[in-house]
């Protein structure tokens, strides 16, 4: 097992054991326990009851927080003709098709979240084992494919207005980014609320029993804040 700095220990002192915090106790507590010198990221962190291993199990799917992640996002758009002219409009970091093919086919990958027209998919497929490890593949599921010129400008927005699209890893996790410890926590709290809110909305059918098992609040280097869950999906419930 890794062995953690003194401060890491430290704060991890200040979380009581076998406690499950309400969500305000808990935000509060976050920021207690964040000792980097930086901005730190914070994350969501669910421990789901899905099986990764059956496909009618697969969560996947996006939220847009509310007061975004606090961080710039770098949209890419695959699109020709009247459609990258949009983009272009909508303020899309990058736009075109074969010139950004050939550029991530030689390694470049400085953006944050890619969109495509559907009708460019057949050059887009190609990409997916340089695009689909990162979780950049435009995918028809998460809305980052799109048939319309005039949807594109949406999209556009809400990715750069902090959309964040979220995926269970092969144990069954989530792991979803909702904003940096500079926040205040009326706005931690409202992320978190639409982030348990989208979650419980993307439970697959074929789960049963307990679909959220444990909820966790963490930064980039800090320990893990467990949630209470009840009052949690109770509370992001109300809120939505």
């Amino acid at each position: 097992m890794a062995k953690h700095g003194k401060q890491y220990e430290d704060a991890a002192k200040q979380i009581e054991e076998d406690r499950a915090y309400f969500p305000e106790d808990a935000i509060a507590l976050l920021k207690k326990v964040t000792f980097a010198k930086f901005d730190e990221t914070l994350e969501l962190h669910a421990r789901l009851g899905i099986d990764p291993r059956q496909a009618d199990q697969i969560v996947r799917s996006n939220v847009v927080l509310p007061h975004g992640t606090g961080k710039p996002v770098r949209v890419l758009v695959f699109a020709a003709g009247e459609a990258e002219r949009v983009a272009r409009d909508a303020g899309a970091d990058h736009v075109g098709v074969d010139d950004l093919v050939a550029q991530i086919q030689g390694g470049w990958l400085e953006f944050d979240a890619a969109v495509a027209m559907a009708d460019q998919m057949g050059k887009v497929g190609g990409l997916g084992r340089i695009l689909g490890r990162r979780g950049l593949m435009p995918n028809p599921r998460s809305g980052t494919v799109v048939r319309n010129p005039e949807d594109l400008p949406a999209v556009v927005r809400e990715l750069k207005g902090g959309r964040v699209e979220f995926r269970n890893d092969r144990t069954g996790n989530v792991h979803i980014t909702i904003g940096r410890k500079s926040f205040g926590d009326d706005q931690v709290r409202d992320n978190l609320y639409a982030t348990v809110d989208a979650l419980v909305r993307a439970k697959p059918s074929g789960v049963k029993g307990i679909y959220c098992r444990t909820l966790t609040l963490t930064s980039t280097m800090g320990p893990g804040v467990p949630l209470d869950v009840n009052v949690t999906l109770a509370n992001a419930s109300s809120a939505a």
